[in-house]
């Protein structure tokens, strides 16, 4: 029972620090200073590309994101914008008939995402697409910083940077969601400095076109797959800091928890649409970001968690294992559960309380990651969803 314990804590450590630590130490062993280079080649080079915005009844934000994208640094004739809002019936379509220059696809029958863009893809003739979200809003350069690390043959894939508007970041589910991308920042500069980043997310990426592959329109996690789909034909995946997207967060923990539940769905999904990708022998250092960075936490952490607790508590009431050091451990593992019970009860009554948001947050997110498995083994997933409420 002892030696369980502790492979289990050992996976938690791993996986929330050991991974990041033996990151950092192979980028010293490579070279620090390469670390936040923004791109392999600094002059300026401006192919013509494609801008891909999927959106469902987004009316209400039109004119914010053409307004973002028209004033884009980037050269207007280069830069094709393409929208497509299959399903849409807010007026969406119909408001961006407004616009000139720029391309709508509208389909009335709503097929998901990943059908939506599988069908947008057959229209694109640059050599590079630009993927975003409709309620992103993307830096003036961030264009520019993705295709500058198209510089290398090598690269087939270049991912932005999610960053969460701080003004909508003081509740649960904004100050969680704020520092899980800090650190997931920090975790692909340290991985495409080394090798390749490990997928993209859709709010902000670039691929060479050639390189789509149509995707099965059932697909919950599109831009993760997409992208490693990508770095599985031995293309490298690349991250750009500097061209980052900016997006507010979920409206409160319930929408996030929606939001996050499909996401853990999607993870559970793709191990088993890409099993190749578990054989360190076939893929080498990417299989093994991919055990590390995403397995280890959809699969290990969230049962891991509630096991070390119930282990725990087993080990001190037995009285041939009581021990101080296993006592203690257990005083601080309630400490934590109280820390993250007070935290939700502070988001409850709209009590800002960042240090206690954390733990909170930390136990929500394996919560998600456990009703993710749940529900992809009970087949009740879609391509199809009711998107998450933002603030």
């Amino acid at each position: 029972m002892k030696l369980v314990f502790w492979i289990l804590i050992g996976i938690v450590f791993y996986t929330y620090f050991g991974y990041t630590l033996l990151l950092i130490i192979l980028n010293i062993f490579k070279g620090i200073p390469n670390l936040f280079t923004s791109g392999q080649n600094e002059n300026k080079v401006f192919p013509k590309v494609t801008l891909l915005i999927a959106a469902y009844n987004e009316k209400d934000i039109v004119e914010q994101k053409m307004q973002n994208s028209l004033e884009i640094d980037y050269p207007p004739e280069k830069l094709d914008i393409l929208w497509i809002t299959d399903g849409s019936d807010d007026g969406t379509p119909e408001k961006l008939k407004r616009y000139r220059n720029i391309t709508v696809m509208h389909q009335a029958v709503r097929k998901g995402k990943t059908a939506a863009l599988n069908r947008a893809m057959k229209k694109v003739t640059t050599p590079y697409t630009i993927f975003c979200d409709a309620n992103t809003i993307l830096a003036p350069d961030s264009i520019s910083e993705l295709i500058k690390q198209f510089s290398s043959e090598k690269v087939g894939c270049v991912a932005g940077e999610k960053r969460i508007v701080r003004n909508f970041s003081e509740a649960a589910a904004g100050i969680g969601e704020s520092t899980y991308w800090q650190y997931e920042s920090l975790i692909k500069k340290l991985e495409s400095n080394i090798s390749s980043t490990l997928g993209a997310a859709g709010e902000l990426y670039a691929i060479r076109s050639e390189l789509y592959e149509e995707l099965n329109p059932d697909v919950i996690v599109d831009d993760f797959v997409n992208s490693l789909s990508i770095a599985r034909k031995g293309y490298k995946i690349r991250y750009a800091p500097k061209a980052f997207a900016l997006e507010t967060p979920s409206l409160n923990t319930k929408e996030e928890l929606k939001r996050k539940i499909r996401i853990a769905t999607g993870g559970f999904q793709t191990i088993v649409l890409m099993p190749s990708l578990l054989n360190l022998f076939k893929y080498g250092f990417l299989s093994f970001e991919y055990l590390s960075h995403k397995v280890f936490r959809w699969i290990l952490v969230p049962f891991s968690i509630p096991a070390i607790f119930l282990l725990n508590i087993l080990i001190c009431t037995s009285e041939s294992w009581q021990s101080q050091l296993f006592n203690c451990i257990l005083i601080l593992q309630i400490a934590f559960y109280l820390l993250a019970l007070i935290g939700a009860l502070l988001e409850k009554r709209s009590i800002k309380m960042k240090i206690l948001f954390l733990p909170y947050y930390l136990l929500f997110m394996n919560f998600a990651q456990l009703a993710g498995f749940f529900r992809f083994i009970r087949g009740k997933h879609s391509a199809v969803w009711e998107k998450a409420k933002r603030s």
